[in-house]
């Protein structure tokens, strides 16, 4: 049973990786996980200089799924190789950086710092505020996510994953802009923008007022974007939102995901990356599939 792929040249044990903010670098999760299972591990995002976040409340729970405005803290590169990219050498299994900025050139900076590190790829978050550009995210512009693609692809000696933002009128029109700029592949879907007000309080329920979506009930409309960018562009798709067991999984596949991100639902479940792989084994076997690319796309009308 062959669940290997490849994407941009490198191989993929199993399409089955973690979405960044969700796993850290696996330290939290290697006591329940054996990371080396793992087709890769996304790292949480990391930029130029440490951020200290945004102010608490930041979390809030929803309707099958939850807020968050944690605001991408980090402690900067430097801390990361050091710690983070130090403790996933002990692993066998890929190392996805995720990498994030406020300026096309503190994105660059990270890239640099990155070029001699076990590294395999980097995941670019394109759904950073632009400071350069009154803040609308790189991500909600084609020409702006063409242009840091370009950049980032230029200086990168990995290759490059775009991660799209789903706040957007025309997701494909992304996809096209990133693959247009040279991205190796796409990953899709960020979080989306939600609300939550507090009644008893009359407040909001985070600090920030808004948060970023996620969960299970985001999942029908991450497929639909993931299924529409794959008609629309050649580049691997990397398919995320709402993944809680090996059968979400494999609808994603089936829209034309190559790889597939478990996220959120790792709150709820810390060993839900190793039971979709053995879920994905066992449809594979029950339909008597051989090989997993054999589903890539594969949903029929």
């Amino acid at each position: 049973m062959n669940l290997s792929v490849n994407i941009a040249g490198i191989d993929f044990k199993n399409p089955v990786i973690t979405a960044s903010g969700t796993f850290g670098a696996g330290q939290e999760y290697s006591e329940f996980v054996d990371l080396n299972r793992l087709g890769g591990i996304v790292t949480k995002g990391v930029s130029s200089v440490p951020w200290q976040g945004n102010p608490t409340p930041r979390i809030a729970e929803t309707y099958g799924g939850m807020l968050n405005a944690i605001g991408l803290q980090n402690p900067g590169i430097d801390v990361f190789i050091e710690r983070d990219l130090e403790f996933l050498r002990d692993y066998d299994t890929n190392v996805i950086v995720n990498v994030c900025g406020k300026t096309i050139e503190e994105y660059l900076d990270v890239v640099e710092k990155l070029s001699d590190t076990n590294a395999t790829m980097l995941e670019i978050n394109v759904s950073c505020p632009n400071v350069k550009e009154g803040a609308i995210a790189f991500g909600q512009n084609a020409d702006c996510l063409f242009e840091i693609t370009k950049r980032i692809k230029e200086k990168a000696k990995q290759p490059i994953i775009m991660k799209l933002s789903p706040n957007v009128t025309d997701i494909t029109e992304m996809a096209k802009a990133a693959e247009c700029g040279g991205a190796d592949a796409i990953s899709l879907i960020n979080t989306l923008t939600g609300m939550k007000i507090d009644i008893h309080r009359r407040t909001f329920a985070i600090k920030n007022r808004t948060g970023g979506l996620s969960g299970p009930c985001i999942k029908p409309v991450a497929v639909r974007m993931v299924y529409q960018c794959a008609q629309a562009v050649k580049i691997p798709i990397i398919g995320m939102g709402g993944i809680a067991n090996a059968h979400d999984a494999i609808e994603f596949i089936l829209a034309g995901a190559a790889l597939v991100a478990a996220g959120a639902m790792n709150f709820v479940n810390p060993t839900l990356t190793v039971d979709i792989i053995d879920g994905i084994n066992d449809y594979l076997k029950d339909a008597k599939i051989d090989d997993i690319n054999e589903l890539i796309g594969a949903v029929r009308d």
